[in-house]
This record gives C-alpha cells, structure tokens and sequence, in this order.
C-alpha cells in the first residue's frame, strides 16, 4: 500500500453491508484521508463511530462526491444508477455491490483473487459480484488455471442476510412464534415474491429474487453470466440452483465441475485449493472436517472442503464451499478492490 490517503465515502453506510465495509477498513487500517458516510433521507443524521471518531450520517445527493477518491455503494441498484454517475462525473471511483452495473461490457466485474488486471480497463465504476459468484469463482480459479474448465453446476444454501436486515428479523420473529404455537406473518421472502410471500423459518424457500421468462430466477441468471465474465469464459457451461434457508449469515453451495483435463488426483486438487490466494481448505472426512457457516462467518477466506471425484466421470468433481456473504460476499470484496486500486496506482489522487 502506497503512502497516500484517500477521501473515502460509504454510500449506504448504516445497512449490514455498509457496516461491514466500516469495519473491514478499520481493520485493514485503509489509508482513509478523510470519511464520509451516507445514506438515504430516511436513515440521515443517525451517528455512526468509525476508529474513535463519530460521524454524523449524510443523506447522498450528487454534491457529496465532491473532493472523494473512492466510494464503495451498498445502497441498492436504483441509488448506484442515479448516484454513480454523478459521483464519477466529480472524479470518484465508484466501487458498486449491487446488480446495476454487473453486465455492462464497460464496467470490470471484479474479484481480486480472480481477474484483479481487469481494474485496469475501469472508467470511474467497478462492479462487486454477486456474493454467491465470488465465493464460487475463488475456490474454481486455481483449478481452472491448472486444469481447465468445461462446465458448472451449482446449488446453493444461502443465508437470509442475503436479503437485508428486514429478512433477518422476519426469520427471528417467525422462528419464536413457531416456538411458541402461535400464527406465522409472511412478509419479506422471497424477495421477488410478487405473488406470495412464504415462511423462512423451519423452511427451504427455492426461489431468490424474481423469475425470469427460462425458468430460472434473477439470482441463478446473476451467478450464470457473472462466472463467465469473471473468467473471461463466455463458453463455460454454467447452471445454477439457488436456495434460502433459515441461516442468518453464511452461504454455503454445493458445486460439480468438470475440467478439461482428466485424471487429476482429489490431492492434486486439494493442494491446488490449500495453495490459492483467499481460499481455506479443510477437507479431512476421517475427521469429519469440512467447511460449515458456525465456523466460516466473521473470517474474509472461502472454505472449500468434500472435494470429491465424480464417480460417472473422469475429469468431474464435487466440492463444498462456504463463505461470509456479507464479507467476502459482499464488504470484503468491496474493501479488496479498493486496496487492489491503491496499489496498482489507479486512483488518481
């Protein structure tokens, strides 16, 4: 990290996500020169302490990107439309964790790990992937640069955070009122539910945002499109199943892969795993070790484990991986692309 610091701003800043980007910078002790930390007009004027210091929350207009280097948003996709312009036109690098700008052939979708060069080609926005994508595209990227891949299929468990803090209290409050016999309220989930809302609690809900005219949803289509343009692999087979559970945070996916070459050892692929930057292997199945949520939240790696032959197929495997989605998913990335612009100059200021 170079001896310079930055304006920062965190649009979005009292949400879960924004206020885990706070810490993540706290903790990676940014070079931040100066804060500033805003949100809607419902959520302004809230006081938020970031290294000692306490910040009064601003609501985001254009004319607070005056004067920043760096704004990481977390605020929805319809506030990164209006907003990231603006804040790009005022000499900000927007890093963006919301689906807006993911597809745009302008915009690098990036995951450090993974395609951090790819910041080179940014004109003021950069895209942080879908938290499933990223923790998948980190543990397949070591077996894709020795191996080659053809094709991907996924399930996933992902956590209820997934969906915001009113998801979260929605699970609390339906799992105590099964508890305790009484009458269940639907009302968050699934968020895409324009129809009907379900139970979360006790349950496994099959949909994550809306349907689209193919049959799968929003999220699977995002995880589809993302691995390809992550990886450069427009041609990658790629199929995906996403699944919310009961879990407040933590996604867990259940992956097969198949590479182009055959005949690869479970240990050669573990070794790539154990090897690759942000990935922990804990794979020992004598030992009943594998990567779960209880002990994967709160720490920035991806935990890859059950790796496995196909029994069908000579170059197929299986794998099981499991992430924080609101750090590596989500903040951590954020915070990651931003130390990847420091360090590779592209700041500006």
């Amino acid at each position: 990290m170079n001896k310079h610091a930055y304006n920062v701003a965190i649009v979005g800043a009292t949400g879960a996500v924004g206020q885990q980007m706070l810490k993540t910078l706290e903790e990676r002790e940014f070079p931040i020169a100066s804060l500033k930390l805003l949100s809607s007009k419902r959520s302004a004027g809230k006081q938020i302490e970031f290294k000692g210091t306490t910040y009064t929350v601003e609501e985001a207009v254009p004319e607070s990107f005056a004067d920043v280097n760096v704004a990481l948003f977390s605020a929805g996709g319809s506030v990164s439309k209006a907003l990231i312009p603006e804040a790009v036109k005022r000499g900000a690098v927007c890093v963006d964790n919301t689906s807006a700008f993911r597809m745009d052939e302008n915009v690098p979708l990036v995951v450090p790990e993974v395609n951090e060069a790819d910041l080179h080609n940014h004109t003021g926005v950069i895209a942080n992937p879908n938290c499933s994508t990223i923790q998948m595209v980190v543990a397949l990227e070591p077996i894709r640069q020795e191996l080659g891949l053809k094709k991907v299929v996924v399930s996933t468990y992902q956590a209820v955070s997934g969906a915001g803090l009113d998801a979260v209290e929605e699970m609390e409050h339906q799992t105590k009122a099964i508890l305790n016999g009484e009458p269940v309220k639907a009302e968050v989930l699934p968020v895409g539910g324009d129809k009907k809302h379900y139970q979360i609690a006790f349950n496994a809900v099959p949909q994550i945002d809306l349907f689209q005219e193919n049959g799968y949803t929003f999220e699977e289509m995002k995880m589809i499109n993302e691995t390809k343009k992550i990886m450069h692999m427009p041609e990658l087979e790629v199929a995906a199943t996403c699944v919310r559970l009961p879990i407040e945070t933590g996604h867990s996916e259940s992956v097969y892969f198949e590479t182009n070459k055959g005949g690869t050892s479970v240990t050669d692929i573990q070794q790539m795993l154990a090897d690759a930057p942000g990935v922990t292997l804990q794979d020992n199945p004598s030992e009943q070790l594998y990567p779960m949520v209880t002990t994967s939240v709160g720490k920035n790696d991806v935990f890859v484990g059950r790796v496995r032959r196909d029994l069908d197929r000579d170059n197929g495997y299986h794998a099981w991986i499991v992430s924080d989605n609101l750090l590596k998913g989500a903040a951590w990335n954020s915070v990651q692309i931003a130390e990847s612009l420091v360090k590779l100059n592209l700041l500006g200021k």
